[in-house]
């Protein structure tokens, strides 16, 4: 038996054969095409995650300095011995926690893009007198992992 002869008696074999990985080869490009495409979408929700989060930091941090009831938590002389917290500076605190909080978790599920001076930021505004004072008095009502991420920044 020829090679002619062999074809004209398997041609639907090798048809089927042929096709069926030139769709393999089609389904595997599409799921590349896929893949990238969602790695993509996956850094621009990243992305956007920051974005928001830079504004609803921008919204907190801008407090301060519209008002003054609120002055001392950025103040490193704050002095909450002689002075003791107001209701403004607890609540202004407590939002500065949770924001915290937010941002940490998202980082830790990858949901933003990583930031490197994060520990750096923390320990500067969790070392002053206000801010230290309010955490301290309510770390424990915070989840552990979250505790344990702002004490050690603080070491």
């Amino acid at each position: 038996m020829g090679i002619g002869e062999w074809i004209s008696e398997n041609w639907i074999n090798i048809v089927t054969t042929v096709s069926g990985i030139g769709g393999l080869w089609a389904a595997v490009f599409a799921l590349r095409k896929d893949a990238k495409a969602r790695k993509e979408e996956a850094k621009a929700q990243r992305v956007g995650n920051l974005l928001t989060i830079t504004a609803n930091h921008r919204e907190l941090w801008k407090l301060p300095f519209l008002y003054p009831t609120l002055a001392r938590v950025i103040d490193s002389t704050a002095d909450v011995a002689e002075q003791p917290l107001t209701p403004a500076e607890e609540f202004f605190m407590s939002m500065a926690i949770s924001h915290t909080s937010s941002t940490y978790e998202a980082l830790k599920d990858e949901l933003v893009t990583h930031q490197e001076g994060l520990r750096r930021d923390v320990k500067s505004f969790y070392s002053l007198p206000v801010p230290n004072a309010v955490w301290t008095k309510t770390k424990l009502l915070q989840n552990q992992d979250f505790a344990a991420f702002i004490d050690s920044s603080l070491k």
